[in-house]
């Protein structure tokens, strides 16, 4: 950033497929509710770079508030806070009814048409910003986005010390879940890939046991039955992290009768399953769509050291134009990456 530039506030611009520049982004007026924050840790998200239409991208953030709106109380210039990235209506029967997230007029960080966070600044409602514990790390507040995803999703499914879980999917969001998983108390979790070298950082974070299994639909039957070995008792609830049609139909076979499958991943808009076996069997089937009131429990599952999502952060950015650059294409690339970190 050259020195005319210093006082402008500047984002990363999805403009195009793969095509991303660090550009001016002129931020709005402060209203008497909301805060100007510097964002100082953001992580890539798979979904930041799937939209085709020129916005800032960006929704897993933390920073320090540089400035408050007339009637906040509740924050401070100076405080280390994580940003909820969506805005509901507030007026509609799902925001009052207490199920925001599904709010049809959300305006969610990085979704079209909302500009996201990757950028200095942002100004956002005072309410969606949460002060971090002394020691809980900004970066550590940038995670509490993915990690809501798990924590709504063992909600959704009712996780306990007496349920035994089956992660389909060792990507970010199947190691998060995980986590999650092992702090509502999950005695055992058996977590499946394509990939040794996911299953093995599966593993690592507490995975009692894994499978390696392929994307051929004609391995089904024999994958249910090495995962049920692997479960050494019945699969409780399976969460599906990826969203294929075979990722699906194996979460469904390999569940006990009367067990749970929440489907979390969105691999595929469409997907076909064997809906009519599963309900001969009493099989829920439930879905979540992001996550709702969970960054107070988040935070305080960082501060108490119930979850540590330091181990997830494998590579760290800064902000030029470069390194924007580099780190979505270390994200795209898979491996060892899991999730790629900005240091503002």
């Amino acid at each position: 950033m050259s020195k005319k530039d210093e006082g402008e506030n500047m984002a990363a611009w999805l403009l195009g497929i793969k095509t991303l520049k660090i550009q001016p982004y002129p931020l709005p007026p402060l209203g008497p509710h909301d805060v100007r924050v510097r964002v100082k840790a953001l992580g890539i998200c798979g979904s930041d770079v799937h939209h085709f239409k020129p916005m800032v991208i960006g929704h897993e953030c933390a920073g320090v508030i540089e400035e408050v709106g007339s009637g906040v109380k509740s924050l401070q210039v100076g405080d280390r806070v994580a940003l909820e990235p969506g805005i509901s209506c507030r007026q509609c029967d799902l925001c009052k009814s207490g199920r925001y997230n599904l709010c049809p007029k959300m305006k969610f960080f990085g979704s079209p048409p909302t500009n996201g966070s990757l950028a200095n600044k942002v100004v956002h409602p005072a309410d969606l910003c949460y002060k971090l514990p002394e020691n809980v790390s900004l970066e550590e507040g940038a995670m509490c986005e993915p990690l809501s995803v798990g924590v709504h999703a063992c909600r959704r499914a009712n996780i306990s010390p007496e349920t035994r879980v089956l992660i389909m999917g060792a990507g970010p969001i199947g190691l998060i879940t995980l986590l999650a998983a092992r702090a509502f108390g999950s005695p055992r979790i058996v977590i499946v890939d394509i990939d040794d070298c996911r299953l093995s950082i599966a593993k690592s974070l507490g995975a009692d046991e894994t499978v390696l299994v392929s994307t051929n639909i004609q391995d089904l039957s024999k994958e249910v039955e090495l995962i049920q070995n692997a479960m050494g008792c019945g699969v409780d609830v399976s969460f599906d992290c990826v969203g294929l049609n075979k990722t699906m139909s194996t979460a469904l076979n390999a569940t006990r009768s009367g067990g749970k499958v929440c489907l979390i991943g969105l691999a595929q808009s469409e997907t076909t399953a064997p809906l009519t076996p599963t309900a001969a069997r009493e099989v829920d089937v439930i879905g979540i769509f992001r996550y709702r009131n969970t960054w107070p429990l988040c935070l305080e599952l960082l501060r108490t050291g119930k979850i540590d999502v330091k181990p997830l952060i494998t590579h760290r950015f800064g902000f030029s134009q470069k390194e924007v650059e580099d780190a979505f294409e270390t994200s795209a690339g898979g491996g060892n990456a899991i999730k790629v970190m900005f240091n503002l």
